[in-house]
């Protein structure tokens, strides 16, 4: 049994290093697909001139390219902004870190009923993010468009019970962030985050009813754990993705619907 026990503690210890930065040029990264998977795609080919090999991993959700990472089974991730981080961490007792910001993706509101939020009906359903740090986006956004009042205005994790005024009873459906687009011919208004607007179809800029500034405070970052955060493969990705290259891919390709936030 004893030995059993060893061996299994000394391959879990094999696959550990194996997984983690152990290998200097192989650099993993987990991303959503839009816009994050595809600016990894367009660096891919300036970080080999660089020695590093990028391996991107695509997910669809929210939780488990933190949670690989924080394992070790992933080098890095690039998918989200510093207020989920920092609620992901104190929720998972995870001790990831923001190594450079990369974008700002403008969170908007957006229907396939209604042409303007003028024309919500009392009892109109609004679908929500249902992540804090999201959620709290999506209701700070009704509150700067003047559809609620917070009890707290500048509160970045409120939620549906923090509403203080509601003219219009707006009845609040609080979904998975990736699934907030699926269900908007379900829902009067869908609060849906621009990666997952452009996956859907939908042009911020055409289609949403209303959208933040680009003084947004929601900036998109790459994480990792707090061990890696001086590696050397992760700081050539961080610069690759702030390069003058990429703010023009960002420019050319998204056409306003994300800005560079370095």
């Amino acid at each position: 049994m004893y030995k059993k026990t060893l061996l299994s503690a000394l391959l879990a210890s094999a696959l550990g290093l194996s997984a983690g930065l152990a290998h200097a040029g192989q650099l993993s990264v987990a991303a959503t697909p839009v816009p994050h998977a595809e600016l990894l795609e367009f660096v891919k080919p300036i970080l080999e001139k660089e020695g590093v090999e990028l391996d991107i991993k695509v997910f669809t959700d929210y939780v488990q390219p933190n949670r690989q990472v924080a394992d070790g089974v992933i080098n890095a991730n690039y998918f989200q902004h510093k207020p989920y981080l920092d609620s992901f961490n104190k929720e998972h007792g995870t001790e990831l870190v923001s190594v450079g910001l990369i974008h700002v993706e403008p969170f908007g509101a957006y229907s396939s009923k209604v042409k303007s939020l003028e024309d919500l009906k009392e009892g109109a359903q609004v679908a929500l993010p249902n992540d804090p740090t999201n959620g709290a986006r999506a209701l700070l956004l009704l509150q700067n468009a003047g559809l609620i009042q917070l009890k707290d205005p500048d509160n970045i994790l409120a939620t549906a019970r923090d509403i203080a005024d509601n003219p219009k009873k707006l009845k609040f459906r609080e979904i998975e962030a990736a699934n907030v687009a699926r269900v908007m011919p379900d829902v009067d208004l869908a609060l849906i985050n621009t990666n997952y607007a452009l996956e859907a179809g939908l042009n911020p800029l055409t289609d949403a009813l209303v959208l933040e500034g680009e003084e947004s405070p929601y900036a998109n970052l790459v994480a990792v754990r707090v061990q890696d955060a001086d590696n050397e493969d992760v700081a050539k990705l961080v610069k690759a993705l702030q390069s003058d290259a990429v703010r023009e891919q960002i420019k050319t390709k998204y056409q306003g619907s994300i800005v560079p936030s370095f």
